[in-house]
C-alpha cells in the first residue's frame, strides 16, 4: 500500500512539476508519503509544503514556478518580469510580486520576495500566463512591466525604468502604443512621455 502511495506522489510530481500538500490531500494521500520520498532522495523539499522531483529539470525560472504554485493570484512584475522577458540588465536579488490591495501578506522563507500592491486595472491588466515546470505563472507583459517600472521608480531606480523602456522599444518587445495604453492605466504617462519622446 505504501509503495503504491509513494508511486502516486512521484507520478503527481512528474505531472505537476511542483506539488503542494494540498495537491496530496485532495487525492487522499497523506503528506508523510512525500516526506518519506524526501528521505529517500527522490523528492526535494524546496519550501515548506512544496516538493519537486530530485532529478527534475530545474529551469532558469524555477523560483517563478515556486511562486506560481504558492501564490496563484500573484503576478511576477517589475525587474523580475523584465528578466523573464529578456529586457535590460537588471538582476533582482528578490522576486518582485504584485498582489491585489487587501490580499493577505505572503509568508515565504524561499525564494525571497518583494511585494507591491495594486488595485483595479493597474493590477488586472496586462497579465500573461506562462507554464514553467508544469506550473502556470502569471507575469505582466513587457509594456505593462515598463509602465510599472516608472510607477515604482522610487523602489527600483529611475535608471532601471529608463533602460527598460529603451530596451523594450529597441528589441521590439512592445510598441509605443502598447506602452502608452498601460502608462495611462498606471497613471504615469506624464512621467514617461519625455523619455519616450527622447528615445523615438
Amino acid at each position: 500500500m505504501g509503495k503504491s502511495k509513494e508511486q502516486a506522489v512521484i507520478d503527481l510530481a512528474k505531472k505537476l512539476g511542483t506539488i503542494r500538500i494540498k495537491d496530496l490531500l485532495d487525492r487522499g494521500i497523506h503528506p508523510e508519503f512525500a516526506r518519506r520520498l524526501v528521505r529517500k532522495d527522490i523528492l526535494i523539499r524546496s519550501e515548506r509544503g512544496l516538493y519537486t522531483l530530485a532529478d527534475s529539470e530545474i529551469t532558469e525560472h524555477h523560483d517563478f514556478a515556486l511562486i506560481g504554485k504558492r501564490f496563484s493570484k500573484g503576478v511576477i512584475c517589475l525587474t523580475s518580469a523584465l528578466r523573464f522577458h529578456g529586457i535590460g540588465t537588471q538582476l533582482p536579488r528578490k522576486i518582485w510580486l504584485a498582489l491585489e490591495k487587501g490580499s493577505a501578506q505572503p509568508r515565504l522563507s524561499y525564494p525571497p520576495i518583494s511585494v507591491i500592491r495594486l488595485s483595479g486595472p493597474s493590477f488586472s491588466e496586462g497579465i500573461d500566463e506562462h507554464t514553467i515546470e508544469g506550473v502556470v505563472v502569471r507575469i505582466y507583459n513587457p509594456a505593462k512591466t515598463v509602465a510599472d517600472c516608472f510607477k515604482f521608480r522610487n523602489r527600483i531606480g529611475l535608471e532601471a525604468a529608463i533602460e527598460a523602456v529603451r530596451e523594450c522599444l529597441h528589441e521590439r518587445k512592445a510598441t509605443s502604443d502598447e506602452i502608452y495604453y498601460y502608462a495611462k492605466i498606471c497613471r504615469v504617462w506624464n512621467v514617461m512621455k519625455p523619455y519616450l519622446e527622447a528615445i523615438q
